[in-house]
C-alpha cells in the first residue's frame, strides 16, 4: 500500500524499504505494512489495537492488523526522533524532539506539554522507558562536562520536575527501560567493554543507581533492553561484533532473555539496526513484538 510521509533526516536506499513487523515468541512473523520511507520504533497502545510509529520527524498509528497509518497531531512539533514512550493508561505519548526536549501529548493529539527542563550547560534528553504508574520517565542525556561529552541516564517525573541521575559514567550508555516491578531499569552500556562499542546489557536500581549487575556476557554488541509486560522476558537488539553504536544497515538478531540474564535465544535474524526496535514494542499480551527491517531488494 502507497503511503506518502514526511521526508526528514536518512533515506532509504534505491531498492530498500521499510517493513513494519509483528513476530511472536515463536519466531512467526507477519508483515503488516511496507513503506517506500524510513519508518521507525514501533511501540504498543496499551489497549493492543494499534503500534505508534515515527517517520519523517511526525508520529503516526496504524492498526495492530495493519492498513493505512493515521498521523498523530504533535502540534508545533515536527521534529521528533525515534524514542517515545506511552503512558500505561494508554492516554498520553511521551517524545523526545531534535530540540534536546522531552514532551507529552494526547493519544488522540493535541498541544503538546513540556516536561523537560533547560541547563546551563549542553543537555539534550533522549527518552527510553516510563514507570508502570506511568509517574516517572528514563532517558539518556547527551550533556557537555568540562569540556567532555558524555552519555548518561537519568529520571524524571512524567509532571514535570527535577531531574536525577543515575549513572555517572564517561563511557556511553543507553536505552533506559523499567522492569514492570519498578524495582530495575535496564540499560546498555560500554561500561565493561574490553574495545569500543562492545555495548552489553546491564541493570540497576531504579531509585538511585545502585546494585549494577551485568546481564550478558558475549561478542554481540547488545543494545536496546526492553522488558515484556509479565516481566518474564528481555528483549535484545544485537548488532555484529565490532559495530560502534546503533547505526542503521546491519545485519541484526533479535534475541530474547530471562530478566536476570542467562542464555539469549535468536527469534529473528534480519536486516536492521537504527529504528529497528529503539523503544518497547511488546504487545500487552507479552507474546508478540513489533520491530522494523529495512531489507534490500537483491
Amino acid at each position: 500500500m502507497t503511503f506518502a510521509f514526511p521526508r526528514r533526516g536518512r533515506s532509504l536506499a534505491a531498492g530498500q524499504r521499510s517493513e513494519l513487523t509483528v513476530i511472536d515468541l515463536d519466531g512467526a512473523a507477519q508483515i503488516i505494512f511496507t513503506a517506500d520511507e524510513v519508518i521507525e520504533a514501533p511501540n504498543w497502545s496499551a489497549d493492543g489495537k494499534w503500534l505508534v510509529f515515527n517517520a519523517g520527524g511526525h508520529l503516526f498509528r496504524i492498526a495492530a492488523t495493519g492498513g493505512t497509518p493515521e498521523p498523530i497531531d504533535t502540534g508545533h512539533l515536527a521534529d521528533l526522533n525515534n524514542d517515545h514512550v506511552l503512558s500505561p493508561d494508554g492516554r498520553t505519548i511521551y517524545v523526545s524532539s531534535d530540540d534536546g526536549h522531552l514532551y507529552a501529548v494526547p493519544f488522540t493529539g493535541g498541544t503538546p506539554r513540556r516536561v523537560s527542563n533547560t541547563h546551563a550547560t549542553p543537555f539534550h534528553y533522549y527518552l527510553h522507558g516510563i514507570s508502570l504508574d506511568g509517574e516517572t520517565l528514563a532517558y539518556v542525556a547527551i550533556e557537555q562536562r568540562d569540556a567532555e561529552r558524555q552519555v548518561n541516564v537519568f529520571s524524571i517525573p512524567s509532571a514535570g520536575g527535577p531531574d536525577t541521575r543515575l549513572t555517572d559514567l564517561s563511557m556511553p550508555n543507553d536505552g533506559p527501560e523499567y522492569s514492570p516491578d519498578g524495582r530495575w531499569i535496564y540499560f546498555n552500556s560500554e561500561l565493561a567493554a574490553a574495545r569500543p562499542g562492545h555495548a552489553q546489557i546491564f541493570r540497576m536500581s531504579a531509585a538511585d543507581g545502585s546494585d549494577l549487575e551485568q546481564l550478558t556476557f558475549d561478542s554481540y554488541v547488545n543494545w536496546f533492553p526492553h522488558l515484556s509486560p509479565d516481566g518474564r522476558q528481555v528483549a535484545v537488539l544485537s548488532f555484529p561484533q565490532g559495530t560502534i553504536g546503533h547505526p542503521a544497515d546491519k545485519q541484526v538478531l533479535l534475541r530474547l532473555m530471562g530478566p536476570d540474564g542467562g542464555p539469549l535465544r535468536i527469534i529473528a535474524d534480519f536486516f536492521g539496526g537504527q529504528g529497528t526496535i529503539n523503544v518497547n514494542s511488546w504487545a500487552p499480551d507479552s507474546r508478540r513484538l513489533a520491530y522494523v527491517a529495512y531489507p534490500v531488494a537483491p
